[in-house]
């Protein structure tokens, strides 16, 4: 598998992990448990942000990407 790869699936196992906080936030009526998986929420947002910036710049600087001469 490819850094490329690799990095595809972390930023769709964040992306997964991301909504399972914010379904559970919604879903809780437990004020601290919500704050909790809110917090958790928006940490896994930056997560995601980071991945994905990484992401684009493996995809960009990958020699396979670009086109021969």
């Amino acid at each position: 598998m490819t850094v490329q790869a690799d990095l595809e699936k972390c930023v769709a196992a964040a992306q997964a992990a991301l909504g399972t906080y914010e379904t559970f936030a919604a879903s809780t009526l437990d004020e601290s448990a919500k704050q909790m998986y809110k917090k958790l929420s928006s940490d896994m947002e930056h997560h995601v942000d980071m991945l994905r910036a990484r992401l684009a710049y493996v995809t960009q600087n990958n020699p396979m990407n670009k086109p021969l001469n």
